[in-house]
């Protein structure tokens, strides 16, 4: 990518409606200009979708620090488009081999909550198992933007802002986000010279790198905020290949992620549910809709989560939905949901391979105020919070990508980052599969979400409105809401809290997409 193209796609990232865009051959939609572009360029270089998905994730590393790092996790469900067969990658944050006794919600903000990364891991078995194109074809934009640098835009800006002082108080952080005292403002140019010479080890040492100074490294700077990761965790972590689970609703099938990634369980307990019901018409405009959209999210969000033990066979039952559904009402329990910090892409090539990740720091950005070889380590320890995992074991994530197969044949692809991420893609996909919208008029419709953390009252149950639903229906809910003791809180339009649906669909041989207006993202095709 050229200087004169990365900066004007860089300056192009921006809140706020996107145009729609069709092709044939392939596409790419994420939550970066940069990112997307990256992806296509490795399309058209003759890459696999996982190949464009690991080189838009690459370079996200760099144009979305506050979103994702290599301290994180990956996850990816991918389709095989000649075998008709789906896989689900987990490459996600897991426990330290050593216990940590007491663990509590302020763990996450020092050495205690920085979880085992699966990043790179994953990055590698993904690309072993379905990739074309060289390992450093992959990482060179990332490593290019890292050098040469990039615009900062006013959601970067805004995270920086927000989390100055954690930035502020380690040097690698203030070499690139604080150079000369003061934060780089919109416009100017962020550089991450450690960050460049990480990924172009990476790419020439791989593992030898990655298990040896790269780990020692994470491993100092861990312990010196108080944490218990060592060599030992890096060496023992392994990616985890599985079957992804699969649901049906009305006339498709649903293929979604698997335990402990428990995001896709939800979202196919929540289809079950819906499925009893014929729905009056779309949320926006019919509080009955939006009142049962809101009790069926609650009801699989805030139950417990669902570990690679848990009986899914049960918990994906038509009889259990149906037995779910009459007892729908009440306010649900109280449970943990950490905060948010992620990014999703959706790739679909020429073959008809799709690609749907989701990677992330697990966390809010910079939380922890700790840095190694250039990188943040992930606060993604919140998730313990859910239920402490067994030494080793991988966290339980909500992550849900997702695929909706008509007759065996992908019709959509889509996932979503961010604490509502499977409130997000449940809403799209009832927009979509019951009400016939298009991907354009989904993306732009008013969302509910759920209670952000509150660092006092914990994590409640409660409900977010983004501005746009009719007033008579958001009126009529706020009523309900008050009736039943639900919290409740609008959040004005657009806002990045109800997750951003990175959605393909696929009809024949056309690929549709549109960027969410909820963050600086793009779609383009081929």
């Amino acid at each position: 990518m050229d200087a004169r193209t990365a900066d004007a796609l860089a300056r192009s990232a921006a809140y706020g409606p996107k145009e729609p865009v069709e092709a044939e051959r392939g596409m790419v939609v994420t939550s970066h200009p940069l990112a997307v572009r990256a992806g296509l360029d490795v399309l058209r270089d003759g890459g696999t979708a996982a190949d464009a998905a690991l080189a838009a994730a690459a370079t996200q590393l760099v144009a979305e620090p506050h979103m994702t790092a290599l301290t994180g996790g990956l996850e990816m469900l991918h389709w095989d488009g000649a075998r008709g067969e789906a896989s689900y990658l987990n490459g996600n944050v897991a426990a330290p081999l050593a216990p940590l006794p007491g663990f509590t919600g302020a763990d996450p903000r020092a050495g205690r909550g920085v979880p085992v990364p699966g990043w790179w891991p994953a990055f590698r078995a993904a690309h072993e198992r379905f990739g074309r194109l060289p390992r450093g074809r992959l990482l060179r934009d990332g490593i290019q933007l890292a050098r040469d640098g990039f615009a900062v835009n006013p959601y970067l800006f805004g995270e920086m802002y927000a989390h100055r002082a954690e930035l502020g108080c380690h040097e690698q952080a203030r070499e690139v986000f604080l150079p000369g005292g003061s934060l780089v403002a919109p416009g100017q140019t962020l550089r991450q010279e450690r960050v460049a010479r990480t990924l172009e080890r990476l790419r020439d040492e791989d593992l030898d790198y990655y298990l040896g100074d790269f780990a020692r490294a994470f491993a100092a700077e861990c312990r010196r905020g108080g944490g218990v990761i060592t060599t030992d965790d890096f060496a023992a972590y392994e990616a985890q290949w599985s079957e992804p689970l699969r649901g049906t609703y009305r006339d498709v099938e649903v293929v979604a992620s698997a335990p402990p990634d428990d995001g896709g369980c939800q979202l196919i307990e929540a289809l079950n549910m819906l499925e009893l019901v014929d729905l009056p018409g779309p949320a926006h405009a019919c509080v009955d809709t939006l009142d049962l959209l809101v009790a069926v999210h609650n009801e699989v969000y805030y139950a417990p989560r669902r570990t690679a033990a848990t009986d899914v066979g049960t918990l994906l039952s038509k009889d259990f939905a149906a037995r779910r559904l009459d007892r729908l009402g009440g306010p649900p329990p109280d449970g943990p949901v950490p905060v948010p910090g992620t990014i999703h892409v959706t790739v679909v090539d020429e073959q008809r391979n799709i690609a749907s990740v989701t990677h992330s720091h697990m966390a809010s950005p910079w939380v922890n105020g700790l840095f190694a070889e250039g990188f943040q380590l992930s606060g993604g320890g919140s998730f313990f919070q859910r239920g402490m995992p067994w030494p080793g074991e991988r966290a339980t994530v909500y992550l849900a990508p997702n695929l909706v197969l008509r007759d065996g044949v992908p019709v959509l692809a889509s996932g979503s980052p961010s604490v509502s991420l499977v409130a997000c893609v449940l809403q799209n996909l009832v927009n979509l599969l019951d009400f016939g919208m298009s991907i354009e008029e989904s993306v732009a419709a008013p969302r509910f979400g759920v209670r952000p953390h509150e660092p006092v009252a914990g994590w409640l149950p409660g409900v977010t409105l983004e501005h746009g639903f009719a007033p008579a229906v958001a009126g009529e809910f706020r009523r309900r809401c008050a009736e039943r003791g639900l919290w409740l809180r609008d959040l004005g339009p657009w806002h990045s809290l109800t997750g951003n649906f990175e959605g393909v669909t696929l009809d024949g041989g056309l690929l549709r997409s549109c960027a969410d207006p909820r963050r600086n993202g793009a779609a383009e095709g081929y």
